[in-house]
């Protein structure tokens, strides 16, 4: 039975001495993370510490262990039950190195904003050390890092087929998804001595088949890191079972081994996600990086809250589909204007909540009758190519939560940061909602994210057309100007997305040049695992209908194709004219380089 202190401290603990302090020898749990340690509800390990804590376990936090020695995954002593380890809230790769592969010059997630302070594959390298210092105790793998790597999966840094992060780890089970329902139990279970088969939500390691009868065999991991067409298929096999009322237990043979991933777990009730966020959230980072000058990441989120979990909109290149899931999952908002309250009461806070959001604002409170009881419709989308009729929006609960909010008398501005769903907001009944966002919720600029201009790109992200962004912009465009307000949409893009060629960019830039659209918000593709469009680059088809699929592989045309975007930056004009001679387009340097035009020339 684990000792309560008579006065909590605010802070899990960190060293033997907090363990002293709250009358500890040992803990049961012991969480190791690659970020530093903010005790905030949008760090995942604040979340799963606090959440076992209230449980009734002991939890410890090591934060951003030294790797090259095992002096710092000993300094709290050996857990009770488990290691629990992340790499934090990014892949660490993502979080060390930019999307060509050059090494960024801060982390946001480390205090000061210091590079470095990770290594890179964090979740194996941890696992290993603790296993050097440790070898019998269980280790549990989470986080983003390890949930998109749970099977074997393409990666974009070594540019091969990786095995399940599980086999290079050598941990003892896998924890995807949202993880809280499943550490609990496996807390429990190895508490109670019972073996870790069967938790929905995570995946494990066997030697044999023989119990699972009705599980779903995709190809091994040697047949797909030599056959694309076997990855296609293995991916697909896979895809098809990521429900969490109607998935079944997925298993990839590894050599001799079967790497077993349960069906996912089913998604929290309101109940529970407002439990999880009501848990005692110091909502700050630890003093001890007080000298650093804190962690740059913090603020973004301090004066903000989590209101739903889970998308629906499948875009092909988002990881949010393999990791929260496609079931929206809303918290009540009585536990936001709630929460809202306790941020009010904060000290630093000067009366603005930068956002109320999620994966997207507004789907917020979205819900479907399918979804409570059979899970989301396979072999079809909510949002693609238009919005199912089953899908109902929450913008009436959503006004009303906005209004609560701003009756608290400490709350002078409400602002919606995250992004939004456009094609959510281009019918009658969005009207009210995005008059309301436009008229209180909008700090001058609007995120949204139109992607593409190409309709056949834009079909392979699973996006809308982009018929349906020109819509949007001018109902927002109409709102403002009956508001007398000037606010601006700033729009997302992505470049040398599978499918996107240089005709098909330069085509892009000459609309956006036409609409008088500077884009400074260009995220340069990313194939993240285990999603289709990581699937479509490397195999160069889709793994659904066999298409053929463009990819732009040379970095030199890759360069490119974010140069015409963005064609208008001086910095750009060497790579423009590269591109326009390749294309035998000189003639559009003129129209291309001063950034706007008239019309859209014939191409």
């Amino acid at each position: 039975m684990s000792y309560t202190p008579s006065k909590k401290p605010e802070f899990l603990p960190m060293s033997k001495d907090d363990l002293k302090e709250r009358g500890w020898k040992e803990l049961d749990v012991i969480l190791i993370t690659g970020d530093a340690y903010v005790d905030h509800p949008s760090y995942g390990t604040a979340i799963i510490g606090r959440v076992l804590e209230d449980a009734g376990f002991r939890v410890g936090i090591i934060s951003q262990p030294d790797w090259r020695n095992t002096a710092d995954f000993s300094m709290l002593g050996k857990p009770r039950l488990f290691f629990g380890i992340t790499a934090g809230n990014l892949d660490s790769i993502i979080a060390n190195h930019t999307t060509t592969r050059n090494k960024r010059k801060s982390d946001d997630y480390s205090p000061g904003g210091k590079p470095g302070l990770r290594p890179n594959r964090a979740s194996i390298v941890y696992s290993n050390r603790i296993k050097e210092v440790f070898p019998d105790t269980p280790i549990v793998l989470g986080g983003i890092e390890a949930s998109l790597r749970r099977l074997a999966h393409y990666d974009h840094w070594s540019d091969e087929v990786r095995a399940s992060i599980l086999v290079d780890s050598r941990a003892d089970i896998l924890v995807y998804g949202m993880g809280e329902r499943q550490v609990v139990e496996i807390a429990r279970r190895l508490r109670c001595g019972e073996d870790l088969e069967d938790i929905c939500g995570t995946a494990i390691i066997k030697k044999d088949m023989d119990i699972l009868k009705s599980a779903v065999i995709i190809p091994s991991f040697e047949d797909v890191s030599t056959s694309k067409r076997k990855f296609n298929e293995a991916f697909a096999l896979w895809y098809r079972e990521c429900d969490p009322f109607c998935g079944k237990t997925v298993v990839q043979p590894h050599g001799n081994r079967f790497v077993v991933q349960f069906p996912p777990a089913v998604p929290l009730s309101t109940k529970e996600l407002d439990h999880i966020y009501q848990l005692p959230f110091a909502r700050r980072w630890h003093p001890v990086y007080d000298a650093a000058g804190g962690v740059p990441g913090f603020e973004i989120v301090r004066f903000s809250t989590t209101s739903h979990r889970g998308c629906c909109g499948q875009c092909s290149f988002c990881s949010l589909y393999a990791h929260q899931g496609r079931i929206v999952q809303s918290r009540s908002s009585q536990s936001i204007v709630k929460e809202i309250e306790t941020i009010a009461n904060l000290k630093e806070f000067k009366g603005t909540i930068t956002d109320i959001g999620g994966p997207t604002a507004n789907l917020y409170q979205a819900s479907c009758k399918h979804w409570a009881n059979n899970g989301a419709c396979k072999g079809r989308m909510c949002l693609f190519p238009t919005r199912c009729k089953e899908l109902k929006t929450g913008y009436g609960q959503t006004i009303n939560m906005w209004n609560e909010v701003m009756k608290n008398p400490k709350v002078n501005h409400l602002f919606i940061a995250s992004g939004i769903r456009y094609d959510l907001l281009i019918e009658n009944e969005s009207e009210k909602y995005l008059k309301l966002l436009c008229k209180h919720h909008i700090s001058g600029q609007l995120k949204v994210a139109p992607e593409h201009t190409s309709d056949h790109v834009l079909k392979l992200m699973n996006k809308p057309s982009f018929s349906v962004y020109e819509k949007f912009a001018a109902r927002f465009k109409k709102i403002n100007k009956e508001l007398n307000k000037k606010q601006y949409l700033v729009n997302y893009f992505i470049s040398a997305h599978p499918g996107s060629n240089l005709e098909a960019t330069c085509q892009m830039a000459l609309f956006l040049a036409h609409k008088k659209i500077r884009p400074e918000q260009i995220q340069d593709f990313i194939p993240l695992p285990m999603t289709i469009s990581s699937c479509m680059y490397y195999t160069g088809k889709h793994p659904f209908t066999g298409e053929h699929v463009y990819v732009a592989r040379d970095d030199k045309e890759i360069r490119m194709q974010r140069a015409l975007i963005q064609s208008s930056q001086p910095q750009n004009k060497t790579l423009v004219l590269e591109a326009l001679k390749k294309l035998d387009k000189m003639h559009l340097q003129s129209v291309l380089l001063q950034g706007t035009v008239k019309s859209i020339p014939y191409i």
